[in-house]
């Protein structure tokens, strides 16, 4: 019920499209970013010293989510401890900890007048409660100063600490998202900090705690559709509500290159499976999509 007629060479890495030599194709063309409500955000992201992972992962929709007044709050500063091997973020191990950051980013949200908000951050291992403390902090100022709003969060695995995952839950924010990314077998190259299992693990708690969750994984990084299948059923199995899959897209010659360009013919063959067969309650599937990618609809 999900044959795809795909490319012969989708089950190996051996013809990786090079990010310099090989034109996107049509689906995949976005307007460079622009506009008033653009150079707006722009600006007071950078008067509060805030980050969004709109700019630091390199997302090709930041243009037209910032044109609309929507945008994905970075938390815990702009260095991540993990080198994953698709994600344009810097890696290292700042100490720096901005105790401010909760209050700005709650202002921040009032500012753009938006009805919900996402937070997603990047990983703190080095830190004893790895982040979470300001995790909290940040939803609970966010809900303090916009009563309104819901607030997603896209949440670091916390290295399976369920200390540090229900210090976060225990803010109470609306939608409690972890990402996949990529199948079990690549997770050595696209993942190599990360465990498949440990992200499983903090969905079901999370969704065992009574909150709606949400998952995401990128397509065309080397993966086979038959894997693609085989993670949505783990996931659905673990009740989680919302999907989102997206095209990974390289963001520099240093990182995984390119395995191939996914259509949307497969993409929304994706979506029909994980809706009518798997039973999600919403699955967000498309060339473009990216985690946060017209959240608030997902809801």
């Amino acid at each position: 019920m999900h044959k795809i007629d795909l490319p012969a060479d989708i089950t190996s890495m051996s013809n990786p499209i090079e990010l310099s030599v090989v034109r996107r194709p049509e689906w995949l063309k976005v307007r460079a970013p622009g506009g008033e409500s653009y150079t707006q955000i722009k600006s007071m992201m950078r008067s509060k010293s805030l980050h969004t992972v709109c700019e630091e992962a390199h997302c090709p929709n930041i243009g037209e989510c910032w044109h609309n007044g929507t945008a994905t709050f970075m938390i815990l500063g702009d260095t991540c401890t993990r080198s994953c091997g698709f994600c344009a973020i810097k890696t290292g191990k700042s100490e720096i900890i901005n105790q401010d950051e909760p209050f700005e980013v709650a202002d921040a949200i009032k500012q753009m007048g938006i009805s919900h908000a996402v937070i997603t951050s990047v990983n703190r291992d080095q830190l004893t409660d790895q982040g979470s403390t300001i995790w909290a902090r940040t939803i609970t100022e966010v809900k303090k100063l916009n009563p309104n709003v819901r607030v997603e969060v896209l949440i670091p695995d916390f290295k399976g600490d369920v200390e540090c995952l229900q210090r976060v839950l225990d803010a109470k924010p609306d939608v409690l998202n972890h990402n996949i990314e990529t199948v079990p077998r690549l997770y050595k190259t696209v993942r190599p900090q990360a465990k498949y299992d440990r992200s499983l693990f903090v969905l079901e708690y999370s969704k065992k705690s009574g909150f709606l969750t949400k998952t995401g994984i990128m397509v065309g990084i080397g993966e086979r559709t038959e894997e693609v299948f085989e993670v949505m059923k783990d996931i659905r199995a673990k009740n989680v509500d919302i999907m989102t899959i997206g095209q990974y897209l390289q963001p520099t010659k240093e990182h995984i290159p390119v395995d191939r360009f996914v259509t949307p013919d497969e993409f929304a063959e994706y979506k029909r499976y994980g809706i009518v067969e798997l039973g999600f309650r919403h699955v967000e599937s498309g060339p473009l999509v990216r985690s946060s990618y017209r959240a608030e609809q997902h809801i």
